[in-house]
């Protein structure tokens, strides 16, 4: 792309704003579009060119124009950068933002392309509404908000979109297909549930998946049985009875062999489900919930310490912390007031890195 210039970090301006705007819709770019090319910038430039098996440099050199912009061709937000409007504002932007607003039910006045104090108090009712600073003006952060918003709105009303969803962590190899295929979905749905623009997914990503409404697989954990292990041991491991352990598994003596599968019937009041990140190990998981790793790696079965980012763990129930899924208009200001708790001491037990939230994202928080 000969008349787009090269980008680097601490580049500033409006082609920087179209690189942000192309690596949003790949669902790479997380943050706003500010038009500076800062580290979170650099950073998704940089999953671009690996994901693409490009020269991995962080710089958007013509290369990464011409595949940025190829990828997004079929997209209609690629190569637009919307304007600034306020009050007085006049044009066919107002009128487009009038009307986006309107279907959103946020604007109840005539589709005037004059911006005035009826749309500017719309507009801020949208921003406190979307966590945006409340200024009533309509900038690249506030109309990104109404594109998204507005773009889901219009998918929902072509595929039905599951009234309960899960959170599922993307791990190395993961497509879309794959994971339609595992939790017996669409790739359709999935992209709406998540308001994917693209197939592309990033190793570590949080993605909602519909939920099945079968959980007997809940109810049970499988256990494969290691040499030493005997009925008490696993009982007490688990925190049940023998005789619940022999009726799970129409067991008529105590004898077990090594390699065989026993189902542990999962106790949801006695254990928590953690999702291993990135930077865990099972001594960093263990010191948290203060238990021991040799606890810890008999609980799930684990013959080495090796983890990977995605893995589900059980976790022993504590009195010093409880589970909580996070609704609409949560926020952790919101929940650390409900529970009488900080918001560092949540971040904290949640390896959190920032004050993001998800719908029905499963919190920890600290009694």
């Amino acid at each position: 792309m000969s008349n787009y210039p090269t980008l680097q970090l601490n580049d500033t301006g409006n082609y920087v704003k179209i690189a942000q705007q192309l690596l949003k819709i790949l669902n790479l770019y997380p943050a706003s579009i500010t038009g500076s090319f800062d580290t979170t910038t650099e950073n998704a430039v940089i999953s671009f060119q690996q994901i693409n098996n490009l020269p991995i440099t962080g710089v958007i050199n013509s290369e990464t124009w011409e595949l940025l912009i190829d990828e997004t061709k079929n997209d209609n937000r690629s190569m637009r950068i919307e304007k600034t409007l306020e009050l007085n504002s006049e044009g066919n932007e107002v009128k487009e933002l009038q009307n986006k607003l309107k279907t959103l039910l946020y604007y109840d006045g005539d589709i005037t392309g004059y911006y005035d104090t009826e749309l500017e108090n719309a507009v801020k009712t949208f921003q406190v509404n979307n966590k945006i600073l409340a200024s009533g003006i309509t900038d690249s952060q506030t109309w990104n908000t109404i594109n998204q918003t507005y773009s889901a709105l219009a998918n929902c009303s072509q595929i039905d979109i599951p009234a309960q969803t899960e959170e599922y962590i993307v791990k190395k190899g993961d497509t879309l297909y794959s994971i339609a295929k595992k939790f017996d979905t669409t790739i359709d749905v999935i992209k709406n549930i998540n308001n994917l623009s693209t197939n592309v997914l990033i190793v570590g990503q949080t993605i909602l998946i519909p939920k099945t409404s079968d959980d007997s697989n809940k109810n049970e954990i499988n256990y494969t049985v290691k040499k030493g292990d005997t009925l008490y041991s696993i009982s007490k491991a688990y925190n049940i009875s023998i005789d619940d352990l022999k009726k799970a598994n129409n067991l008529n003596t105590n004898t077990l062999s090594i390699g065989q599968i026993l189902k542990i019937p999962n106790n949801t009041n006695n254990y928590i489900s953690y999702t291993v990140k990135k930077g865990d190990t099972l001594y960093s998981i263990a010191n948290k919930f203060n238990i021991s790793i040799t606890e810890l790696m008999n609980l799930n079965n684990l013959s080495n310490s090796i983890l990977s980012i995605g893995q589900n763990l059980i976790i022993p129930q504590s009195d010093e912390y409880r589970k909580y899924i996070v609704k609409s208009g949560d926020t952790l200001y919101s929940i650390s007031k409900l529970f009488g708790v900080s918001v560092d001491s949540i971040k904290k037990l949640n390896n959190l890195t920032s004050n993001v939230l998800s719908i029905n994202q499963s919190l920890l928080i600290p009694n």
